[in-house]
């Protein structure tokens, strides 16, 4: 009689628990197929019309549209079974989720759901109206703020970040919203650039002088997965939000506001195009368990390498034939550190997720 009743017990625990893990899966479930609607939307809206893609992986969503380029320029998500948290990053100006590949895949295999989003006016076929939009600025912050918004969707702790003008973004939002992340991870973070584009953006009417210096913006070039230039009204906006960033970390150290969010940024210590000081000085007036990979200057490492492993060399298929291999950066090459900066990236992630 004893027996029969342990056994009785054991198989109402084993369905009570069958079950609630099938409500948990499910929850799962519903979360991603509203997120998935959304992600959907978001860039149907921004591109005028999506369509399926010829290849998509087992655990990916990808938007793909006749606008593009190619489907290395779409946005993506990457979902991990029993996802730890999400990571939403966004690319850098004239590049495209391409870029971040390896290190959303990485996260991936570690547990982390990844969401890249695609820029507005990135990635395209045809880019001139786009990079010369007067509302570029608008169109950009909104952009980054509505996929943040739907990644809160998916019920776990967020993380956001991007590289180069993807971190500005990233760092605007969080300066914004600090209590909706749980860190900010930035790779050749965009929050100082070079003096003489820091100097350009104060003349008055610069702007208008950019978009007749840029004429017809060419989007075709040695790279299938980047602009082959980064056009000068572009770059002025990009100064913009710049300029916004450093307005809020003035506007909180005034009114004593309270910030505290952990930062974790990889930045070579020789790019010229993006300075390392102005990663170092968001560090220095944002509270937080702050970790910095720096890549020393004896690496010799250019600014758009940072994000980019061997891999992605290979499948870049750059046409160095375009272009002149004399000239400093021209020609993309895999970040030598590029493990030890996803290690690092993962020791971060883990400290702050349990």
């Amino acid at each position: 009689m004893k027996l029969s009743v342990l056994t009785t017990l054991l198989v109402v625990f084993a369905f009570v628990l069958s079950f609630s893990s099938h409500g948990e899966s499910n929850n799962e479930s519903m979360q991603r197929a509203v997120f998935n609607d959304g992600f959907k939307a978001l860039y149907k809206t921004e591109l005028g019309s999506i369509q399926a893609c010829t290849k998509q992986i087992s655990g990916e969503l990808k938007v793909c549209s006749k606008v593009l380029k190619n489907e290395g320029n779409a946005p993506y998500v990457l979902y991990a079974d029993n996802s730890k948290a999400t990571v939403v990053l966004f690319h850098g100006l004239s590049d495209s989720p391409f870029f971040l590949r390896s290190i959303a895949e990485h996260l991936q295999r570690q547990g982390f759901t990844s969401i890249v989003g695609l820029t507005p006016g990135h990635g395209k076929f045809d880019a001139d109206a786009d990079m010369e939009d007067p509302h570029l600025k608008q169109r950009w912050l909104t952009h980054s703020q509505t996929l943040i918004n739907l990644a809160k969707q998916l019920g776990e702790p967020l993380f956001i970040g991007g590289f180069s003008t993807g971190g500005a973004f990233a760092t605007h939002y969080m300066l914004n919203n600090p209590d909706d992340v749980a860190g900010l991870l930035l790779f050749s973070g965009a929050l100082q650039l070079a003096d003489n584009a820091e100097s350009m953006s104060k003349v008055w009417g610069i702007k208008w002088v950019a978009k007749w210096f840029d004429g017809e913006y060419q989007s075709q070039g040695p790279n299938p997965y980047k602009y082959p230039g980064v056009g000068l009204y572009s770059a002025l906006v990009l100064m913009d939000v710049i300029n916004d960033i450093r307005d809020l970390i003035d506007l909180k150290n005034q009114d004593n506001s309270a910030l505290n969010v952990p930062i974790y940024a990889a930045h070579s210590a020789s790019d010229k195009t993006t300075l390392i000081e102005g990663v170092e000085y968001l560090m220095e007036n944002v509270s937080g368990e702050h970790s910095l990979f720096k890549v020393d200057e004896s690496y010799e490492l250019c600014h758009a390498d940072l994000p980019i492993s061997s891999i992605q060399i290979v499948a870049m298929k750059f046409n160095k034939s375009m272009v002149k291999e004399y000239e400093k950066c021209a020609i993309p090459e895999a970040n030598p550190l590029h493990r030890n900066m996803l290690n690092m990236m993962m020791y971060f992630l883990n400290r702050h997720t349990s």
